[in-house]
């Protein structure tokens, strides 16, 4: 049995494909590679069947990457799971570091690391995220997914515990399945980059593409079912309120941004969208955000993006260090 199972899941990109493969073999020392392609109508299966030392399994429906990552877990053999998109890199020899730390941590139900993103035009960004909590990560985790879905490796045996990924919640299930692990489960970390992690655009086609969904499928997950778990369900209720007015205030800050974003290319109906969404948050978080945002320094860079549109960067970077200033406090 080997160590550990890569999945990779895939649909139409093969170019991108063979680099992943290729990462994942050189990940580790005991390594099953399981690609799952997710009704490709292209060149992806013949790709797939001529490349040695892989297991190809082929579905004949879209899943979605949630659906077809599930089919892996059915598939794989390794005692220990990792996920790989098909645009993403594994760096050599990452999953051995990892694996020992989980053998050293029998109680741990998954360990992380670092990602570096990477543009599409190549440019490679500081490691995320700067800080790794570890231990007993449940309430940080349900104010942000501070996690990076390709560096985690996780036991299988938890999935006897919390389940499958679910497909109802696309671009969130992988961060609904860590809340889950850490619900149950310490969760250790490995503070340097185990991935290039490939960032997403509005033209990508990616799941993590259309930001304002996920936010609005993140808002309603952790009203309905992560506000219910049971070690949540049974804290005191001021640490309940501080926790949606912590999430409330993270995913403010991304609603702002996508808000002002919108703005800036007109895009009327999305900016609209954004702002209700603001309205079903916290109030106290939508007001603290707006403070932030109206401070002098921060509309003066907001502004030079309306008249200049190479200066949209450094709104951006503006934005990071207001999100990293809330962190800290």
């Amino acid at each position: 049995m080997p160590a550990v199972s890569i999945i990779i899941t895939t649909h139409n990109r093969p170019s991108l494909l063979a680099r992943a493969i290729e990462s994942a073999r050189t990940a580790g020392t005991d390594v099953e590679v399981v690609v799952v392609d997710d009704a490709s109508s292209d060149e992806t299966s013949e790709i797939c069947q001529s490349t040695s030392g892989i297991k190809y399994v082929r579905v004949e429906r879209n899943q979605g990457v949630a659906g077809a990552r599930n089919i892996g877990l059915v598939a794989c053999l390794g005692e220990y799971v990792t996920f790989l998109d098909d645009d993403d890199v594994r760096l050599p020899g990452s999953l051995d570091q990892q694996i020992r730390m989980l053998e050293q941590t029998p109680s741990a139900g998954l360990v992380y690391a670092m990602a570096i993103p990477e543009d599409p035009d190549g440019t490679q960004r500081t490691p995320y995220p700067a800080v790794c909590p570890q231990g007993d990560v449940l309430w940080e985790l349900l104010v942000r997914n501070f996690i990076p879905s390709g560096s985690v490796v996780f036991r299988r045996a938890c999935l006897t515990q919390v389940g499958l990924l679910d497909e109802s919640i696309p671009g969130i299930d992988d961060w609904d399945l860590w809340i889950r692990i850490a619900e149950l489960f310490p969760v250790l970390a490995v503070e340097t980059p185990a991935v290039i992690w490939r960032q997403s655009t509005a033209s990508s086609a990616q799941g993590s593409s259309d930001t304002v969904s996920l936010i609005e499928r993140g808002r309603k997950r952790f009203r309905s079912d992560w506000m219910h778990l049971p070690r949540v369900t049974n804290a005191p209720s001021e640490k309940r309120k501080a926790v949606w007015r912590a999430f409330s205030e993270n995913i403010a800050e991304h609603l702002v941004w996508e808000s002002f974003s919108n703005l800036r290319r007109a895009e009327i109906g999305r900016a609209a969208e954004s702002f209700r969404n603001l309205l079903q948050l916290h109030l106290g978080a939508a007001l603290h955000i707006l403070r932030r945002w109206t401070r002098a320094s921060t509309a003066a860079t907001l502004l030079k993006t309306i008249v200049q549109r190479e200066n949209l960067p450094n709104a951006r970077a503006r934005f990071k260090q207001i999100r990293s200033d809330i962190a800290r406090q």
